[in-house]
């Protein structure tokens, strides 16, 4: 088997609406199988995405690899376990609770693989519901979400990968150290679904403004 060009990685905490959706997406890519790996944490779930989870672990099918939290450690605990973990340069995270187009993983690597000088790139995506259906197209550089990113995990590794005390944000403190030094690139093509219910992690408005005072502080320039 080759080595894996893309780390798929997921974090899933009590996901089991959802997961099943978001790894079907997944393995359903025109990238081949081959080239990607699917990396899940667990991050000590209470309900039953672990079995959902089982589901798509057949033991001769290599693509999804779970790992599993005995206690909750949180997202960005979750996310770098994941990413040290992987095996590929390139790596990508999708939400548990999102899905993604059939061209998400080619799209992105073959735009990534043929601009070397290029450090990372996002696709646009769809706000969608909890049907599915589409809310609205959104613009990756106007309205920036933390997955349908491809880094090299190179850079990742170097900047410190996520920080494990920000609950909330995470993605954008990582992005505003990653900015430091490295640029983002846009693909205007909608080829990740965000999907907006009412267990969003961003619904916690008062864990929102608190790391959200954290974020101001710890970026604030002099």
């Amino acid at each position: 088997m080759n080595s894996p060009k893309i780390s798929v990685i997921v974090a899933a905490y009590n996901q089991e609406q959802f997961i099943g959706r978001c790894l079907r997406s997944l393995l359903h890519q025109t990238l081949p199988h081959d080239d990607y790996e699917i990396i899940v944490v667990d991050d000590g779930s209470s309900d039953n995405t672990s079995y959902a989870l089982e589901l798509f672990c057949d033991p001769f099918e290599s693509v999804v690899k779970v790992l599993t939290n005995k206690k909750n450690l949180g997202l960005p605990a979750s996310l770098n376990l994941a990413i040290r973990k992987a095996s590929a340069p390139f790596i990508v995270r999708v939400d548990s609770d999102d899905f993604v187009n059939s061209n998400f993983l080619n799209f992105l690597y073959v735009y990534l693989e043929s601009n070397s000088e290029v450090d990372a790139v996002a696709c646009d995506y769809l706000l969608v519901g909890d049907e599915e259906d589409v809310i609205e197209q959104v613009n990756s550089s106007e309205n920036p979400i933390a997955c349908g990113i491809l880094f090299r995990k190179s850079q990742l590794i170097e900047i410190g990968l996520y920080d494990e005390t920000f609950l909330r944000h995470e993605e954008r403190d990582l992005r505003l150290r990653f900015e430091k030094k490295y640029r983002i690139n846009r693909l205007d093509i909608p080829l990740y679904r965000y999907r907006r219910h009412s267990n969003n992690i961003t619904n916690d408005l008062e864990a929102m403004n608190h790391h959200e005072e954290r974020l101001h502080s710890k970026h604030a320039t002099t």
